[in-house]
């Protein structure tokens, strides 16, 4: 085959790819996203499909668009557990050509809150202990700050008017939930509210949620990476028609598709350990407005 066939063969290819992928795009129904808040929406419309490693891409870029928009391609991979040609990919899929123009929509939506989030940076403290310590009061303070930004108040009153009418509350996590669901539990045991907390002790979980009524109610928390037994006891719940209200950290979250009503709370990380503040002021909130209108 001559030099000239072979470039026309390539070039017939790389047009049917580029008519391919256009083609895709289309049938999606979304345009180059310009916007942070117009990424969001695709991602949460549930007609992007992503594999494993671009879906981990998307799930960081939900949850740590200060992190992406300060970051190095590299620092960035790091952080979301990938190869930063994951990261170009995951840009194309956009249609941006790499991952600097693709970054511009996360630095453009942190504009108006670096001046805090400098402020908040910390100097290493002389005492190891102590530079910790500062650091997951700066994390927590960090998750509490996104509540007062951009809190669904309206998921919010909904999920306390659905756990009222519940004749028993199932409270489910686990992992790094089940602090969160435990202390639920009791707090709406000590406020007089009848709820069963599913510890999985014994590996009675599957039992103790086939127990569920038509009548009851699920309270569920949840966060990623996703791995826990959480989405099997909801999905039982589920095929029970059983009203489901959800905490999790993003709309890839599985119990999404199962709840009637979730509600999104992002928590911040220092050295690898991740703070529960913002889920249990979220948690606290809804068994205080349940308690108060099963008193009204």
């Amino acid at each position: 085959m001559s030099g000239a066939q072979k470039s026309s063969e390539r070039s017939s290819i790389d047009e049917a790819a580029t008519r391919k992928r256009g083609r895709s795009l289309a049938a999606l129904g979304y345009t180059k996203p310009q916007t942070y808040e117009e990424l969001r929406a695709v991602l949460s419309s549930g007609t992007v499909h992503f594999p494993k490693r671009l879906r981990q891409v998307a799930i960081f870029l939900w949850q740590h668009p200060s992190d992406v928009a300060l970051g190095t391609i590299a620092q960035v991979a790091e952080q979301a557990g990938v190869q930063p040609s994951t990261l170009v990919r995951f840009a194309q899929i956009f249609g941006y050509a790499g991952f600097s123009d693709f970054q511009g929509l996360f630095k453009d939506h942190m504009k108006g809150s670096w001046p805090e989030r400098a402020g908040a940076e910390r100097t290493a403290e002389p005492n190891a202990n102590l530079h910790f310590l500062n650091g997951m009061v700066g994390a927590s303070q960090t998750s509490l700050g996104r509540i007062d930004n951009s809190f669904d108040i309206e998921s919010l009153e909904k999920m306390v008017a659905l756990l009222t009418e519940a004749e028993l509350i199932y409270v489910i996590g686990s992992k790094r939930a089940f602090p969160v669901t435990t202390y639920l539990s009791l707090t709406l045991s000590q406020q007089g509210v009848r709820n069963v907390l599913v510890d999985n002790v014994g590996s009675t979980a599957l039992d103790q949620v086939g127990c569920i009524g038509k009548h009851d109610a699920v309270l569920a928390v949840s966060f990623s990476p996703y791995n826990s037994i959480t989405p099997d006891l909801v999905a039982v719940a589920h095929e029970r028609k059983v009203r489901i209200v959800t905490i999790t950290d993003s709309t890839f979250s599985p119990l999404v598709k199962l709840s009637d009503i979730w509600l999104e709370v992002v928590e911040s990380d220092f050295a690898g350990f991740r703070s529960l503040a913002a889920s249990l002021a979220v948690g606290m909130a809804l068994v205080h407005g349940v308690v108060a209108r099963r008193t009204e």
